[in-house]
C-alpha cells in the first residue's frame, strides 16, 4: 500500500543548501534576541525581489533566513530598528504592517491544518463528541472557541487537564475550517503530527495575533 508522506518539519527549507550554512540543527539564532530557539519558536523571514523582507510562514523559500521569536513585539522591534537590514547585510524594505501579516498568514495555515486535521479522521467536534474521545484518553489537544461560554469551557477543560487547550480563534473560524456552516465551540484532536504541528503554529499565532482579535 503506498503511504502519503509526512509533511516535512518546519525549518526544512527546500532552498537552504549552501548559501544558508548557518541553518543547520534544530535551533535557530533569533536575529532580536541573539537566543537560539527551536525553529518551532520561531519566524522565518527571507530577503525578496526588490529587496523587500517576506515572511516565510512555511520555511521553504529560497534564500538566507532572518529568524525571530514569535512574538509581536520582536517583529516590529525588528522593523523599526533596522534588524533585518544588518542581518542581511544590506538595505531592505520591511512593510508597515509586517507583524499583522505574519498573523494572517499563520492564522490561515492554522485553520488550513484543522480542516486537514478533519479529514484524517483525527477531530471530533461538539461538547458530546469531545466529552467521548476524551473518555478514550486519546485527546491530545483541546480548541475551545475564544468566544464560546467560559463556564462550558471549563467543565470540558477539566475532563483532560493535562491536554494542552488552544482558545485563539471565535467558535466561527473553527466551525469553517471544519466544513461545518454553525459555529464550532469544542474541538478535540487525537495524536498525529498534523496535531502536533497545529499545536507549534497555534502557539507562534498566539504570539504574534493582535489581542483584539480573540
Amino acid at each position: 500500500m503506498t503511504q502519503t508522506p509526512e509533511p516535512p518539519p518546519l525549518g526544512a527549507e527546500a532552498g537552504s543548501g549552501a548559501e544558508d550554512l548557518e541553518e543547520s540543527g534544530p535551533n535557530r539564532r533569533c536575529i532580536a534576541t541573539g537566543e537560539s530557539l527551536p525553529v518551532a519558536r520561531l519566524i522565518r523571514f527571507v530577503v525578496g525581489p526588490g529587496n523587500v523582507v517576506v515572511p516565510d510562514i512555511d520555511a521553504r523559500l529560497p534564500g538566507r533566513g532572518l529568524w525571530l521569536s514569535a512574538d509581536r513585539s520582536m517583529i516590529e522591534t525588528a522593523a523599526s530598528k533596522r534588524m533585518f537590514a544588518k542581518a542581511a547585510r544590506k538595505d531592505v524594505s520591511v512593510v508597515a504592517d509586517l507583524a499583522d501579516t505574519v498573523a494572517g498568514l499563520l492564522k490561515r495555515r492554522c485553520l488550513n491544518q484543522l480542516g486537514l486535521a478533519r479529514r484524517a479522521g483525527l477531530v471530533a467536534a461538539g461538547a458530546e463528541k469531545v466529552r467521548a474521545q476524551i473518555a478514550t484518553g486519546r485527546t491530545a489537544a483541546l480548541f475551545e472557541a475564544a468566544d464560546g461560554s467560559p463556564q462550558e469551557r471549563r467543565k470540558v477543560v477539566a475532563l483532560a487537564p493535562h491536554v494542552p487547550m488552544v482558545d485563539v480563534f471565535t467558535g466561527a473560524e473553527l466551525g469553517a475550517a471544519l466544513g461545518r456552516e454553525a459555529a464550532a465551540v469544542h474541538v478535540g484532536l487525537m495524536p498525529g503530527r498534523l496535531t502536533t504541528m497545529l499545536l507549534e503554529d497555534a502557539a507562534r499565532y498566539a504570539g504574534v495575533r493582535r489581542i483584539a482579535e480573540s
